[in-house]
């Protein structure tokens, strides 16, 4: 069986760009030799900088540069001529708006893969990386477009589907009393892996998923208050921590309420289930495997569910291998492996985060972010994960 023909529309294609990570497994294979069934034939970089890899990976491996984005998608002609498209809008010199949410043309992108979906009359599978678009408006717009075109499309980062550890998967329809989830980086860059770990896993969660009613960005001293007004936050935060191997000494509390980019996200269900992302930046440091570790409390158990999303870097960056295998099973299935409801959720829930950074804390409710959905059982990698290349 022939390969399915993957058009790439990339920001910038650097080393360690996540073009390059993810593309990666489709030039060279994935880490243990083996390959998927996606064969690159088009690319269009929307930026060059010096340090570009692409057109020398071109000459190498056989794919064509594009100048556009239809180019990319029809090779030329008049007809749709790839199986699957990825768009890769990370990385790369973009502005940011006045709440600090860097504007990556993810939307742009969309929209001109979509237009030719609408020129050619004949649409394929579609993987946005990461959150849809930095704004709720691009981001509603683009899934809106994608349901009228019936594009399938998969959206989000590794972290879902990296390694657990320990390999934590909550039992489908469990009773979840709360949640904390420990994140550490820029606000909104890493804001959203810690949102989607969250998600990932309370998702799961009786009754399944139906939808935020507010957020609320807490920094300096109030965001320990925030947690303080509620007893079962203390263990779980207790718990997550452990995990979290690397971080300056000293005072937790004392050094992220006066760390500028320190703060946690308040996050009020619509069933009223609540969850706190906790970003302690100034105190918690980039340890082995990330220090993105989730804890949870079941109704009835004893202690706490508690896991690290185990990131593998540097090369050959597996974790971007395992989300490369979701995209794979997208193209050739034509179904997503995980609903892209879920990072329609996490991308509303960071757009009202940064709107209540913006607006000094205040409450954000997000009637918009009533979206109901049903897990998959698309969990995490198995298997030992791979040592990191020696060269």
């Amino acid at each position: 069986m022939p390969k399915k023909k993957i058009a790439a529309v990339v920001t910038e294609y650097r080393k360690w760009s996540h073009a390059d990570v993810i593309l990666r497994n489709l030039l060279d294979g994935y880490p243990g030799g083996t390959k998927p069934d996606l064969e690159l034939v088009s690319l269009v970089t929307d930026q060059v900088p010096k340090n570009d890899m692409s057109r020398d990976l071109a000459k190498k491996h056989g794919f064509k540069i594009c100048d556009t984005v239809a180019e990319a998608l029809t090779l030329g002609g008049k007809a749709l001529a790839v199986d699957g498209v990825l768009s890769i809008g990370e990385h790369g010199q973009y502005p940011t708006n006045e709440k600090g949410q860097l504007l990556y043309p993810r939307r742009r992108f969309f929209d001109a893969i979509c237009q030719v979906f609408e020129d050619t009359k004949k649409s394929v599978p579609v993987f946005n990386d990461k959150h849809l678009a930095a704004t709720w408006d691009d981001a509603k717009a683009m899934y809106d477009r994608a349901r009228k075109l019936f594009v399938p499309v998969l959206a989000g980062s590794s972290i879902p589907v990296t390694w657990r550890k320990p390999n934590v998967v909550l039992p489908k329809g469990c009773e979840i009393t709360g949640a904390v989830q420990i994140g550490y980086g820029p606000f909104e860059a890493y804001g959203f892996h810690a949102l989607e770990g969250l998600q990932c896993m309370v998702e799961r969660r009786k009754c399944g998923e139906t939808g935020v009613k507010a957020v609320t960005c807490h920094t300096g001293k109030a965001m320990w208050d925030a947690i303080d007004k509620h007893e079962w936050t203390k263990p779980l935060l207790e718990e997550a921590l452990k995990l979290a191997t690397a971080h300056a000494n000293g005072d937790l509390r004392a050094i992220t309420s006066k760390t500028a980019d320190a703060g946690t996200f308040e996050v009020e269900y619509r069933d009223g289930f609540r969850a706190f992302v906790v970003i302690p930046n100034g105190w918690v440091h980039e340890n082995d495997g990330s220090p993105f570790i989730f804890a949870g409390q079941r109704k009835g158990q004893d202690k706490p569910d508690v896991c690290q999303f185990y990131l593998q870097q540097p090369d050959p960056f597996a974790h971007f291998a395992e989300l490369t295998r979701a995209i794979e099973s997208l193209v050739i299935t034509g179904h997503a492996p995980y609903p892209v409801e879920r990072t329609l959720l996490t991308t509303g829930a960071l757009d009202a985060a940064m709107t209540s950074k913006h607006e000094k804390g205040k409450r954000i409710e997000t009637p918009h972010l009533e979206i109901a959905y049903k897990p998959t059982e698309w969990g995490p990698a198995k298997g030992d994960v791979p040592k990191p290349d020696k060269k």
